[in-house]
């Protein structure tokens, strides 16, 4: 068994980058730090640093000890409070979502909060492939997401749906592909995916959002309808975050022949067992959707 003490200097030190400060870090000696680290190397009968004077590089043996030893350092702390905290309606719950539905999400879990005090929600909003990652490596407790996972640490169900809208500015009346086109696309961090499921399904001309001019891009959700409120483009989004934009007079939302919808996953790690207050975090979307 690999000493968990030890383990836990040595990845700060990675961390940290300088051995002063892990041992401020640490409440220890910069001698102590020195300790740990030759204790491990000589329990896993490797060299795990390569000393350059008062610098260092991993060695390939730290390089993968540092990779799986600090999700181990992470799964045990998560065991440690879990047996010392497992109340529905206290903790830390550490969430990640696409700013789509997290636009709803966050403020349902706000009013959650305010009902229980001590319960402490951490919120981020990042695209799909990021909160998918984010589970699996239990930088989030639990991800919402717009496509199914596909990692093998990251176990999913769907728990909802939402539509896909085509929002063009104010004064186009019929989004012709003709229109389309001449308008330009507004980009975001999951337009492709959304572009190809609504117009694919709408436009005999369409085959990839490419084809058309990309005339802007933004990777904050609450604005990306401005350069489509200036007439700059048209983009696609889902409901939530239309809904949310505080110009709705300068767009418009077309509901077209074939409407789509995208489905909505929790998700979280697979070889995690579910603490009672992520399950209330989980129900109380569910009965928000």
């Amino acid at each position: 068994m690999i000493n968990p003490t030890w383990l836990n200097t040595f990845c700060t030190l990675v961390e940290v980058n300088h051995f002063t400060q892990t041992a401020e870090r640490l409440f220890m000696t910069q001698s102590g730090v020195s300790q740990h680290i030759k204790k491990l190397e000589q329990q896993v009968n490797c060299a795990l640093l390569e000393r350059h004077g008062k610098q260092f590089t991993l060695t390939v043996h730290g390089q993968n000890l540092y990779q799986q030893g600090s999700l181990l350092l992470k799964e045990w702390q998560f065991l440690e409070q879990q047996l010392k905290d497992d109340s529905p309606y206290s903790g830390l719950v550490k969430i990640q979502s696409p700013g789509s539905c997290g636009l709803q999400f966050y403020s349902q879990l706000l009013a959650l909060q305010a009902e229980h005090t001590e319960l402490n929600i951490d919120y981020r909003f990042a695209p799909n492939i990021s909160v998918e990652q984010a589970v699996a490596n239990h930088s989030a407790d639990i991800g919402f997401l717009t496509q199914a996972p596909t990692l093998s640490e990251v176990t999913s169900h769907k728990i909802g749906k939402e539509s896909l809208l085509l929002v063009t500015p104010a004064h186009i009346k019929n989004p012709t592909w003709e229109v389309l086109c001449e308008l330009g696309f507004i980009g975001h961090p999951d337009a492709k995916h959304h572009a190809q499921l609504l117009l694919s399904e709408n436009y005999s001309e369409f085959e990839h959002v490419d084809q058309i001019q990309r005339t802007g891009f933004s990777n904050q959700i609450s604005l990306i309808l401005e350069p489509v409120s200036l007439g700059l483009g048209f983009t696609v989004l889902p409901a939530h975050a239309v809904s949310a934009f505080n110009k709705p007079a300068l767009i418009k939302t077309h509901h077209l022949a074939n409407p789509i919808s995208e489905n909505i996953y929790v998700c979280h790690h697979r070889n995690r067992p579910m603490a009672k207050r992520m399950n209330t975090v989980i129900e109380a979307i569910k009965t928000g959707e």
